[in-house]
C-alpha cells in the first residue's frame, strides 16, 4: 500500500524547520506524535498513516503526510503491535529515509520484522525493549514502562524526559496499578491517553456487528490521569475510528474537581504544543 496525503509535505517541513527552545510535539491524529527537542532530536511515537480496514475500521481524519517526506528522525517508538500503531507503509519509509531506529516490545518488533523483505530496512534497525529499560536518544531520555491494555499483546508505555519537561505516552492503555507506579516515579508535565466511545464495530472474523470498546471512556481516562498525576492531560484516539469517536471537551466535567490533571489540553490533528 502506498500512502497518499491530501496535505502534501507541509507538516514534515514544519517539523524539520522548527527550532524549539525546549521540547515540542505535533499531534498526528489517532495516537501518533512527533517530538522535536532543542538539539534537533526527532522521535515519532505510533505514527499511523493508513485508512483502516473499511468497512470495519474507517479513518475519520486526514492522512497528514507521506512518510517518504520525512527527512529527519532518530527513533520510532511503538507502544503495541496493533495495526494502527505498528504499520509498514506508515513507518518503514521513515526508517528507509532517515537514520531512525524502531523500538518496541517483542510482539511489535516481530510484526516489524516483516518489513525487511519489502523495504530497505535491516534487522539492526529494529530493537526490542522491555519495561525498566532506558534509552538515551539525543537530548531525550526515554524510559520504557508497563501498560495495561487488555486488547494488546505486551503493550508498553513511554516516559520521555527533557530538560524542559516530561512527556508520557500511554498507548491505548487503561487505568491500572502500573500507572500508579509511574505517577509515583516521575513528575509528568504532559500525558497522552487514548479516549473514545463504545460502538458496534464489525467483528474481525465474522464481520457481524459487535459491541466494541478499545479505549478509556470519560471516567476511565480521568482515573488514569489521576494515577499518573498529570499536570496536563492530552486525550488521543477520539478523532479516529467511525463509531468510536468521542468529544474530548466533555472531559472537562470529569476532571474539574480533581487535583490531577491540572489542565485539559486538546489538540486536533496537525496541532503542536510545547511540553
Amino acid at each position: 500500500m502506498t500512502v497518499h496525503s491530501d496535505w502534501g509535505d507541509w507538516l514534515p517541513r514544519a517539523v524539520a524547520d522548527a527550532d524549539p527552545e525546549g521540547l515540542r510535539l505535533w499531534y498526528l491524529g489517532c495516537n501518533g506524535f512527533v517530538l522535536k527537542a532543542d538539539d534537533g532530536t526527532t522521535v515519532f511515537v505510533d505514527p499511523y498513516l493508513g485508512t483502516g480496514d473499511p468497512p470495519r475500521t474507517v479513518r475519520m481524519v486526514p492522512v497528514p503526510f507521506d512518510p517518504a517526506d520525512v527527512v529527519e528522525a532518530d527513533a520510532i517508538l511503538a507502544t503495541h503491535d496493533h495495526s494502527d500503531h505498528v504499520d509498514g507503509p506508515s513507518q518503514a519509509p521513515i526508517l528507509e529515509g532517515t537514520n531512525a531506529t524502531f523500538y518496541g516490545a517483542e510482539p511489535s518488533v516481530e510484526t516489524a520484522s516483516g518489513w525487511t523483505d519489502e523495504y530497505d530496512v535491516d534487522d539492526e534497525d529494529l530493537v526490542t525493549v522491555e519495561e525498566g529499560e532506558t534509552l538515551e536518544i539525543g537530548a531525550l531520555t526515554v524510559s520504557v514502562e508497563p501498560a495495561h491494555d487488555p486488547d494488546a499483546d505486551h503493550p508498553v508505555s513511554y516516559v520521555i524526559e527533557h530538560d524542559a519537561g516530561t512527556f508520557f505516552h500511554g498507548g491505548d492503555a487503561r487505568p491500572s496499578d502500573d500507572f500508579e507506579a509511574v505517577g509515583d516515579r516521575y513528575d509528568i508535565d504532559l500525558g497522552a491517553l487514548a479516549f473514545g466511545s463504545a460502538g458496534m464495530i464489525p467483528d474481525k472474523e465474522t464481520r457481524e456487528p459487535k459491541l466494541t470498546q478499545w479505549y478509556s471512556d470519560e471516567n476511565m481516562i480521568a482515573e488514569a490521569a489521576r494515577q499518573l498525576e498529570l499536570d496536563r492531560l492530552l486525550p488521543t484516539h477520539w478523532d479516529m475510528w467511525k463509531g468510536l469517536t468521542a468529544d474530548p471537551e466533555a472531559l472537562r466535567h470529569h476532571v474539574r474537581s480533581f487535583e490531577h490533571p491540572r489542565t485539559l489540553e486538546i489538540l486536533e490533528i496537525g496541532d503542536e504544543t510545547d511540553v
